[in-house]
């Protein structure tokens, strides 16, 4: 999970001791209905929250509206209480939130912390740190825009400068992270050409606003978090306790995703889906639960709740 290693200094930061109560929350976005890498996603979310003691919210982050499908964000809400997943207070909307973004990015314009970019994708692809990428992943972007000809166009994205130095945190269950932003994908965008904030200020922003003190998510945003922690420093905000659970795998070990229609749900019992979460999980519930309802399950999830048994494990393969 190591990123490339620079001779500069270490910036230790990211992970504090987050204060009570304990605040945690699921936040899908809407480009299709939850699978079951969503579920495991939620399942566990809503279990360590409660069994903390803690309180458990719903965040929508619809920041990029090509890429929702109609009624997904509702249909998601839907299958969350039907699961027995019960949220606190009301559901955040990102699509709400620009002016918090916006005052977010004139304070890191503020302080230095932002450059324009004119970047095309496609060149930022043919670059020799990219060409290996798969798709999807996270574009390498130099500390200095590629030179070309200026298309004359006014549209410029908006990117966070990046410290050349490791961050470091330690996550639950994933153990000590180091990575060089720097180095692995170079100065982020923070607002896109076409005006839409990206995610990483976003969840930022609004992790501050919500006041969360521990995100349980899926390991493929192991690598977006020291992007986090780097903004949450530039901020002045506060830190949180990061867990990243095992990421669900289909056959081929690509990560089960909405937008590339992951197949949804399927019409079994709500007992049975949320078993099958805690059995990816390393939970091991008893069979007996296999004849239980959902809120004797999660009861019973929430009194034998045990994380370290997938400490370690980055990804792992649907159940058949």
């Amino acid at each position: 999970m190591n990123g490339a290693k620079s001779s500069s200094a270490t910036a230790t930061t990211g992970t504090v001791e987050a204060p009570s109560p304990y605040r945690g929350r699921f936040a899908p976005s809407p480009s299709g209905t939850l699978h079951f890498g969503s579920l495991v996603a939620a399942v566990a979310s809503f279990v360590d929250a409660r069994a903390a003691g803690g309180q458990w919210l719903v965040r929508i982050e619809d920041l990029d509206p090509p890429r929702e499908r109609p009624g997904a964000a509702d249909q998601i809400l839907f299958t969350l209480e039907r699961l027995g997943l019960a949220w606190d207070g009301p559901v955040l909307r990102q699509s709400t939130r620009s002016d918090a973004y916006s005052l977010a990015l004139e304070r890191l314009r503020h302080e230095g912390r932002i450059r324009e970019c004119r970047c095309a994708r496609a060149a930022l692809a043919a670059l020799p740190e990219n060409v290996r990428r798969a798709a999807g992943d996270d574009l390498f972007h130099p500390s200095a825009c590629i030179s070309g000809p200026d298309d004359g166009s006014l549209l410029r994205a908006l990117r966070f400068r990046v410290p050349d130095h490791e961050v470091e945190f330690r996550d639950r269950v994933q153990g000590a992270i180091r990575i060089n932003v720097a180095a692995t994908v170079g100065d982020f965008v923070l607002r896109r050409k076409d005006g839409l904030y990206a995610y990483q200020l976003a969840v930022v922003v609004d992790d501050e606003e919500q006041g969360i003190t521990h995100v349980v998510r899926g390991a493929d945003l192991l690598q977006s978090t020291p992007r986090q922690v780097l903004l949450q420093q530039a901020l002045g905000l506060r830190g949180v306790e990061y867990m990243h659970v095992p990421l669900v795998v289909n056959a081929s070990g690509l990560k089960l995703s909405k937008s590339s229609d992951a197949p949804g749900l399927a019409a079994a019992p709500a007992a049975l889906q949320v078993v099958a979460a805690l059995r990816f999980l390393g939970q091991e519930p008893p069979e007996v639960l296999g004849e239980a309802t959902v809120d004797e399950v999660l009861d019973w999830a929430v009194s034998n709740w045990h994380p370290e048994r997938f400490a370690g494990m980055a990804f792992a393969a649907a159940p058949t």
